[in-house]
């Protein structure tokens, strides 16, 4: 007698994360090896491939490309016996249930059925009653009918030309995600302005070695480790505070959307190891080769919207329930009152840290944003 092995979504996913049903490798009736991959399952931070748990014959899909599926849901069945037949398979498979047969066309309304009030508007209006869609009773046209058609007709077209991009799985899912942060948490954002000549001048001395990403990092660090309510979750019972500084990175992807690869215990590393992770981590979410426990984890967010040539921006808590997030803006420029009292050009950032003003006050947003500011302007 058959077996039949279920092929099951892994229960791994981080929390909060939306799965969708990418591309199915294979039909039904194909003969499948042990680990050989079956489908995709696309998430708001990466795609994963899910493999076949024994060789056998797929012999039942159970969710079909773009339907969301949840961790431990059956996607489809394996079997360990020889492919069924023709009509077994077709048998197997899902049917769809979306959609319905379409209706008759509606025959055109005979004049000895139309209301006298309607004849005398025809004819007042020259209008042809076989061009006027009925919306009473057993399709007859009404009064509002022939008003509804006269109002469409002499208005003119004022709509511009466009065409309907569908949203991808993860486009959908950062929307979601983003709206159900903004009705969480209440969102402040303190700004403060940086100025980079000691990060500069450092990256000179070492041949522009390093990203400016990767001393922002540090920065964090330094100022997570002095003001740590900043590093923490909201419970309502409590504030729970990390003694790992998990900072992800928002990296936008070349074919649109966001991913948050997270840099693990940034505590521990220098900026040479901070550099280095960093291109690696990047590198690897902009070609989608990013494994899921490398966007899982995060305490603190970073998001470094100035490549893209914003000056100031003040970011949504990407990943929910972290309590804050850092906006840094575009270097430029700006004339700045030096010590002396002159005017000089400095290279000049915004930054924002937009915190959930339930964990946090101004208070200690604007002692992190000191600390990162001296940590940057003192580099040494």
């Amino acid at each position: 007698m058959a077996e039949y092995i279920d092929i099951v979504l892994p229960t791994d996913q981080s929390e909060g994360t939306s799965n969708t049903v990418g591309k199915w490798f294979k039909s039904v009736g194909d003969r499948v090896d042990h680990n050989e991959p079956l489908l995709e399952i696309t998430t708001d931070k990466v795609t994963v491939e899910i493999a076949a748990p024994v060789a056998g014959v797929l012999v039942e899909i159970l969710k079909l490309q773009g339907e969301s599926v949840e961790p431990g849901d059956v996607v489809g069945r394996i079997s360990d016996e020889v492919a069924p037949s023709r009509s077994e398979a077709e048998a197997k498979r899902p049917i769809s249930t979306h959609g319905s047969a379409p209706s008759a066309p509606a025959t055109p309304q005979g004049d000895n059925e139309l209301s006298p009030a309607v004849r005398r508007m025809l004819q007042e209006h020259g209008l042809d009653a076989s061009h006027i869609k009925g919306t009473g009773r057993g399709g007859r046209i009404t009064v509002q009918d022939v008003e509804a058609h006269r109002a469409s007709t002499s208005r003119p077209a004022v709509q511009p030309s466009s065409r309907l991009v569908p949203h991808s799985p993860m486009r959908r899912s950062i929307a979601e995600h983003m709206l159900r942060s903004v009705a969480t948490a209440p969102h402040v954002t303190a700004v403060f302005e940086a100025d980079l000549s000691a990060v500069i001048k450092h990256r000179e001395t070492h041949g522009k070695a390093f990203t400016y990403t990767a001393y922002f990092v540090r920065a964090s660090v330094t100022a997570l480790q002095a003001v740590p309510e900043v590093n923490s979750r909201w419970h309502d019972q409590g504030l729970e505070l990390f003694a790992d500084c998990n900072i992800g990175i928002g990296t936008a992807l070349p074919a649109g959307g966001l991913i948050v690869p997270v840099l693990q215990k940034a505590q521990e590393l220098d900026l040479v190891e901070t550099a280095r992770r960093l291109d690696d981590l990047t590198t690897r979410a902009r070609a989608d080769k990013l494994e899921p426990r490398e966007v899982q984890g995060g305490t603190f967010t970073i998001s470094n919207h100035g490549v893209s040539g914003s000056l100031l921006a003040a970011p949504v808590i990407i990943n929910q329930p972290q309590s804050a997030i850092l906006g840094i803006g575009k270097l430029e420029q700006r004339v700045k009152v030096n010590t002396a009292g002159a005017f000089e050009a400095r290279p000049m950032v915004y930054v924002t840290l937009t915190i959930d003003h339930r964990a946090l006050d101004g208070f200690q947003a604007n002692a992190f944003l000191t600390r990162w500011v001296e940590a940057i302007e003192r580099w040494t």
